[in-house]
């Protein structure tokens, strides 16, 4: 006669809480051998152990309890195919979840190191420069690379402009609020000489900045917000005021750095 094992026992044997055992029992997927009349007490034999085991290794498969009672009940006594094409596809999409988030990571590790070398802040003067400007409603500031690379680049050609050293580059926000998506923004290119202006491109001469408060941001568009954060509280500390909107300078980006935490951005700021 097979020797039979209060719950407890048999939890503590196979490495199950009693309370799965228990949760088991509700779900219909693993009965006791016997439940005393009297007492309640539960018993298991050793038998039910390989059930149990099979359970267990379902879920870790990603299977939920109804479909691992489909398992049960079916013929083969294994998951169907297409139930099985389910959970290598979550598979893979989790495994590239994970990998997108390894990668953020890594990125915030670099741009942490970064912001460990890059001197805090400078006021300095921005002097006057003729500039090539695009103005457009984006979704985000991510389709600014592709809208330099593929839309104001070509166009600039086209016109003919150069492009003096140093070469300078940024943009202005022109939205009465911050906003996440749907940002109008304008680009400006310094060039060595005014065009006429075309349907994508306007030129004129930006202003000198007399004073402005300079800001090197490492990392991606997408973290100016937190290095603005740093920037006012700056402006705060030292009693100064904002007189214009802010520029963000582009030094590096994707143009000539693969990794997002080497995109390097002057934040400028107009102050008195």
């Amino acid at each position: 006669m097979n020797k039979k094992y209060k719950i407890g026992e048999f939890s503590k044997l196979c490495r199950v809480t009693v309370k799965t055992l228990r949760h088991y029992e509700e779900q219909g997927l693993l009965l006791p051998d016997e439940i005393d009349s009297c007492s309640g007490y539960r018993y298991y034999t050793l038998g039910q152990a390989v059930r149990l085991n099979r359970i267990l290794h379902l879920k870790q498969l990603g299977l939920s309890l109804e479909e691992i009672r489909n398992v049960f009940d079916s013929q083969s006594g294994q998951p169907d195919i297409d139930t099985v094409m389910r959970k290598i596809e979550h598979c893979s999409a989790e495994i590239e979840r994970l990998n997108h988030q390894l990668a953020q990571l890594k990125s915030l590790l670099e741009i942490s190191t970064n912001t460990q070398k890059m001197s805090e802040f400078e006021i300095k003067t921005i002097a006057a420069r003729k500039v090539a400007s695009h103005r457009r409603v984006i979704e985000s500031y991510d389709l600014l690379g592709s809208i330099c690379v593929n839309v104001i680049g070509p166009e600039m050609m086209r016109v003919g402009c150069t492009c003096p050293e140093p070469q300078y580059c940024y943009t202005v926000e022109h939205d009465a609020e911050h906003k996440e998506h749907d940002i109008d923004v304008e680009y400006c290119e310094a060039v060595g000489e005014l065009h006429e202006d075309t349907p994508i491109l306007r030129f004129y001469e930006a202003p000198a900045i007399p004073k402005a408060l300079c800001y090197k941001h490492y990392g991606p568009y997408t973290t100016f917000s937190d290095s603005m954060a740093k920037v006012l509280k700056h402006i705060e500390e030292e009693g100064l005021q904002i007189v214009g909107a802010p520029r963000f300078s582009y030094i590096d980006g994707i143009w000539n750095k693969e990794n997002e935490a080497e995109w390097l951005t002057e934040i400028q700021v107009p102050v008195k």
